[in-house]
């Protein structure tokens, strides 16, 4: 069983362990860099809980997640379709303001993260902003049915290194919002794609 596999066999379970749950200092942190009625992809956007926040909040929000049955939950939630993609099939040329990729990313294997990060920051606007959480770690393989790629501060700046396109805002580590798993520690990533001059 595959990380989408699990996601569409619990989708459910998930759904209603991860809704409600409060990301608004990290959400406020994000929307900050992005102009008013923005446009932002949610990238493996889950249960939609942060769709929701965006759309609340006046920005015009792609919803997108590999799980066809987070899809159709996450459609209700938001009241808008969502896109069943996976990561590689994304190909977008500039057209978000944000990339929220929340808890998502992290299910890339080391050999296709750089790939797809690169599809991620091409589908930004110049002097847009991509958010990207991972588990704080070291670790690369299956855990709890899914798989995870963790990262340290260190091992992220190594990756962001690769592309010459976009500048790192800020790293910081946090730890989960949910009581029962306050020993998970993560690290989140705001990068900033370059404007066109600085492309150039």
């Amino acid at each position: 069983m595959d990380s989408i596999d699990y996601y569409n066999k619990y989708a459910n379970l998930y759904f209603e362990s991860t809704v409600e749950l409060d990301m608004g200092e990290t959400l406020e942190k994000f929307i900050n860099y992005l102009p008013d009625g923005g446009e932002i992809l949610d990238l493996g956007c889950g249960s939609g809980r942060d769709s929701l926040y965006f759309i609340e909040r006046g920005f015009d929000v792609t919803a997108l997640d590999g799980s066809e049955e987070l899809c159709e939950l996450a459609s209700i939630h938001i009241g808008q379709d969502v896109l069943t993609m996976q990561f590689s099939e994304i190909n977008f040329h500039q057209v978000f303001d944000g990339i929220w990729a929340c808890a998502s990313l992290l299910h890339t294997s080391p050999n296709e993260i750089e790939d797809i990060l690169g599809k991620v920051i091409e589908s930004l606007k110049p002097g847009g902003v991509l958010y990207m959480s991972f588990n704080h770690g070291e670790f690369s393989g299956f855990r709890n049915g899914r798989y995870f790629n963790d990262f340290k501060t260190k091992t992220m700046k190594d990756l962001l290194s690769k592309f010459d396109n976009i500048q790192l805002i800020d790293t910081w580590k946090s730890a989960d919002v949910r009581v029962e798993r306050s020993d998970v520690t993560w690290l989140n990533v705001l990068v900033k794609k370059n404007d066109e001059e600085k492309q150039e």
